[in-house]
């Protein structure tokens, strides 16, 4: 057998995504690029790895269990890496995030200028929907998640970061005339949702039943982005964190509307699983946030304190 490093690892990011699309996304590489090393490296086995039905891949038992092996050859890879650098005198190893798909426009800025300063952290961070961001926390899979909606029934620890603000959004197409609204024109707007175990929708429910509203459920998308380009084309308003749509709103893309008991306010979170051994990495981190998190804010949020 002659396999690479390099099949080792694409391998194993499609057994994770169960998608060569998905795969070469992640690993920032074309498609038919996922596609050949996968050829050649199910080449270098008599057993199948995986069984296209339709047009959907699965990983086969003996997939799996090569996957498993991919994945500790990787990390005593990664291992080796790690202490030549550490040799050196060097902080290093990886540190694992996932991140709520919002929160991909907050975690970046408290993470910078910390890479920076070690070049031998290798970040891995997932930003996905609350639901998987939990999961991947609960599964100990990760160093911390970022989150706006406290997981209730996990015990976790917790550091805050910055606020997290929801308003009521549309397109500028229509001009809304009043200097306020009352919260029932929620009824008559046609609301576009997030998918079900995103924490935005999370909030968004828990506004409208503790306020017995009837709203008219537009349509369900599953990312941030394209609910704001659906608001955009005008499909509809919506209830979105006020992080990810501050380019529309200067460019006039998009427009707060005005309405009684907005923004609904909460707090991004970095959270982990209480009683989490630490490595050095991720204790580095946490010391880092606990100096430099005002000083983040101040820098690059200071946008944010005029809404």
């Amino acid at each position: 057998m002659n396999y690479t490093i390099n099949q080792l690892r694409i391998f194993l990011k499609i057994t994770q995504t169960q998608s060569v699309t998905k795969a070469s996304e992640e690993l920032h590489l074309t498609q038919p690029a996922v596609s050949i090393q996968l050829k050649n490296f199910q080449d270098q086995f008599e057993i199948p790895l995986t069984e296209i039905i339709g047009r959907k891949i699965f990983i086969t038992d003996f997939g799996r269990e090569i996957a498993v092996t991919a994945e500790n050859i990787l990390n005593q890879i990664y291992e080796i890496n790690y202490k030549t650098l550490a040799h050196k005198g060097l902080l290093t190893g990886r540190l694992k995030i996932s991140v709520v798909s919002t929160g991909k426009y907050v975690m970046p800025y408290f993470l910078s200028d910390f890479l920076r300063e070690h070049d031998g952290i290798e970040l891995v961070m997932d930003v996905t929907n609350k639901s998987k961001v939990i999961r991947s926390l609960e599964k100990n899979e990760v160093d911390f998640s970022l989150v706006s909606v406290l997981p209730e029934n996990l015990q976790i620890e917790k550091t805050e970061l910055m606020q997290n603000k929801l308003y009521v959004i549309g397109n500028t197409n229509q001009q809304f005339k009043d200097k306020i609204y009352d919260k029932s024109i929620l009824e008559e707007l046609p609301l576009i949702y997030r998918e079900p175990g995103s924490g935005t929708r999370q909030t968004m429910e828990k506004f409208i039943r503790e306020n017995k509203l009837p709203v008219k459920k537009k349509m369900e998308l599953t990312s941030n982005e394209a609910v704001k380009q659906s608001v955009i084309a005008g499909l509809g308003c919506s209830i979105m964190p006020l992080i990810g749509i501050k380019n529309e709103l200067q460019n006039g893309q998009l427009q707060i509307i005005p309405v009684k008991e907005f923004p609904i306010k909460s707090v991004w979170n970095l959270i982990w699983l209480k009683g989490k051994n630490h490595s050095p990495v991720a204790l580095a981190f946490l010391d880092y946030l606990k100096n430099e998190k005002e000083n983040i804010i101040k820098a690059k949020f200071d946008w944010f304190e005029r809404y």
